[in-house]
This record gives structure tokens, sequence and C-alpha cells, in this order.
């Protein structure tokens, strides 16, 4: 039988590309997102191994209900894609939107925890599973205007290593995958609401793209059920991680 995924953030970028890779390579997809059309247009595309459903990552009930929510056949996920997630405003910390803070944290803490939590417990009971994270270089390396979103992304990586100790003893793996720059997708749009800003962090560069990390996620899945891969940081060869910053001339 094929086995069944849960990709979250399916309808634009990564989660997108994910889903089509893992419909290439014989799984089921559970699609998720908040734009029906975008889920609808994913389901045209790839036939009857994908199923779209709706789900808003800020809504806990919906999350809570989601096992029960799922047709039949399709309630026993074996492979979950926390991959919904975002940025919001490269402010400096005193000059930032509170607003913004919080919806980072009730999406990529609270949201993906929560899922994780829903789904958890049916891989433990069936033996077999694999949760797959993405992270962010941004959780290990600090930048001016990173803050929340750097915090939000160090709480994935620790989030995920404490996983393996509580699933020690069953056949359930976790991965946290942690991208450098990456492009392709609607995230530094979401993040700078300019386009032409958004442009801009890529000029000159060759960066990462949706279809490296779907590649990767694949890799990770397609490993021998006893490897576990742990962590990996990816970035294009364009990057590398900057060197301690200096600020001269201060005032004593």
């Amino acid at each position: 039988m094929k086995q069944t995924a849960l990709v979250t953030g399916a309808t634009a970028g990564f989660g997108k590309a994910i889903a089509h890779r893992l419909v290439h390579d014989g799984y089921r997809v559970i699609a998720t997102g908040r734009r029906q059309e975008r889920l609808d247009a994913l389901a045209a595309e790839l036939g009857p191994d994908l199923l779209p459903f709706r789900l808003d990552m800020d809504d806990a009930a919906a999350i809570a209900a989601l096992p029960g929510s799922l047709p039949e056949g399709w309630c026993d996920v074996d492979v979950l894609v926390n991959n919904a997630g975002l940025a919001l405003g490269m402010e400096k910390a005193q000059d930032a939107d509170i607003a913004n803070w919080q919806t980072m944290i009730s999406t990529n803490v609270t949201g993906m925890v929560e899922l994780t939590r829903v789904l958890l417990p049916g891989m433990v009971a069936r033996d077999r599973g694999h949760v797959v994270t993405l992270g962010s270089t941004a959780g290990t390396y600090p930048y001016t205007g990173g803050n929340v979103y750097g915090a939000t992304k160090a709480f994935v990586r620790q989030f995920t290593r404490n996983l393996r100790c509580d699933l020690l003893g069953h056949n359930v793996r976790v991965t946290n995958l942690e991208p450098g720059l990456c492009g392709g997708s609607e995230f530094s749009q979401v993040r700078l609401r300019d386009d032409a800003k958004a442009a801009a962090v890529y000029e000159g560069t060759k960066p990462l793209l949706p279809t490296d990390i779907a590649e990767t996620v694949a890799w990770v899945l397609s490993l021998p059920r006893h490897v576990n891969i742990n962590e990996i940081e990816m970035m294009p060869v364009c990057q590398a991680a900057g060197g301690l910053a200096v600020a001269r001339g201060m005032k004593d």
C-alpha cells in the first residue's frame, strides 16, 4: 500500500514542490494550506493521489479535529512534513511590530507543535512514521532583523531534537532541515511586502530552490527504516555563515 504524507503550506514554494515530489515517488499526499483555489489546482494537476485539505495553522480547533476530519482511508499519516511557516519584517527588535512577532510564533511554533502532537500518537501506535520539519539557518546564525523569526527556528531545532529522545524505542523518525538562502518561493515577498525589495534579496546569487528542498526531503524519506537523519544544514554555494560584527566609533 502507498504511504500517506501530510504536507503543510503546500500552496506554494517548498510545500508545493514537496507535494509534487512525493506524489511522483509514489506517496499519497494530503496537501494543506489556507488558499483553497491553489489546493484545488494542485489536486487537478496531480490527480487522485493528492487530497486538498484547507487548514489554517493558526486555528487550534481545526488542527485538533484534523484526524477525524480526514476522509476514510486517509487517516493514517505515515509522514508529516511541517513546512508551513513565515517571516514578517526585517526591523530591529526595538522597532518591530509586535503583531508580526505574534504571527510568526503562532504559525512557526504553536501551529507546528499542535499538529505534530495530534499526529504523533498514531505513528507511535502503528510503530512507523517520519516527522520532517523545515527549520532554517536563521535558527543558528543571528542577523540584524532576524530576532523572532530566528528564535522560532531555533525552537524548531530543539523541539525536533527532543522528539528524538521521546521517540527512542519506536520506529518513528524525526528530521530537521535547515536551508539557507532560498529563492523561487513567496518567502521574501511575504516578509518584505515589496516585490522589488524581495527580488533584490536574490540579485546576483544562485540560491537554493524549492526543488532542492523537495529532493532533500525525498532522500531522507527513502533511507532504510533504521536510519534517522537528525539534522541537515544546507546553503547555496554563494552563501556562507558571516563573521562576528563589530560596531566602531561608539561613544563611551
